[in-house]
């Protein structure tokens, strides 16, 4: 078997190293209190994450995937998740089984490591660093970070570009249909883990190169860089 020699390593955030839906449903559901409108709960939050806090705001509005709430109400709802995510931000999120072990084989083998997520910065920083995850990596790519984000591929041409490392070099690892585009619109490799947030669907059906269990599974898919 032919091992894959990646120049470059992005690993999104939210579904993929951490499981941050606590923290969101926390704050969504004291956002929705506030607003007196029902709760929403952990298992619609872990339905609707994956496209930046602002689609999961007006996903919560409005009690489904699609949709768009009052402007109004909207832009009640913002300042007060925002508040209450800063707020938990980190302490009921978790690292996935795996995932430690994983980024510290990936250090043994000098991969170049950035993160890229939807996130917005505000939030992205504090998070990895009270995880222990922070300076594994020698770039973070934010939400906010760029005038676009995922699915668009310009967040990994970008670190593609500060790497100088060729997109056909360079690996996506992901959970979500979001990752599989942007690394196929970038011409990157895209592996996906089989456990994080994609809306409920099935990530085989988005067809990336590999679907793994757990991060300790990259060691039999990646060759040495040394």
């Amino acid at each position: 078997m032919t091992k894959l020699v990646p120049a470059l390593i992005l690993i999104d955030l939210d579904g993929t190293m951490i499981d941050t839906v606590p923290d969101l449903a926390y704050a969504v559901d004291k956002m929705m209190l506030e607003l007196s409108l029902p709760k929403r709960g952990e298992g619609e939050v872990r339905h609707w994450v994956g496209n930046g806090i602002e689609r999961l705001v007006k996903r919560a509005l409005v009690g489904q995937l699609e949709g768009e709430p009052a402007e109004n109400l909207f832009q009640q709802a913002m300042p007060l998740f925002k508040q209450y995510y800063a707020e938990c931000n980190g302490k009921l999120s978790q690292l996935y089984e795996g995932v430690k072990e994983g980024l510290a084989w990936l250090q043994t083998q000098a991969y170049p490591l950035a993160c890229i997520t939807n996130k917005a910065e505000q939030f992205t920083t504090p998070l990895l660093k009270s995880l222990g995850i922070y300076d594994d990596f020698s770039l973070v790519i934010s939400g906010d970070t760029l005038p676009v984000k995922k699915p668009d591929p310009l967040p990994l041409l970008h670190a593609a570009q500060h790497f100088q490392v060729s997109p056909r070099q360079a690996l996506m690892i992901g959970d979500s249909i979001n990752d599989v585009q942007a690394a196929r619109a970038a011409e990157f490799h895209i592996i996906c883990v089989s456990y994080g947030y994609n809306h409920g669907e099935d990530i085989h059906t988005a067809n990336p190169d590999k679907v793994i269990d757990s991060f300790v599974e990259l060691q039999h898919w990646l060759g040495s860089t040394r």
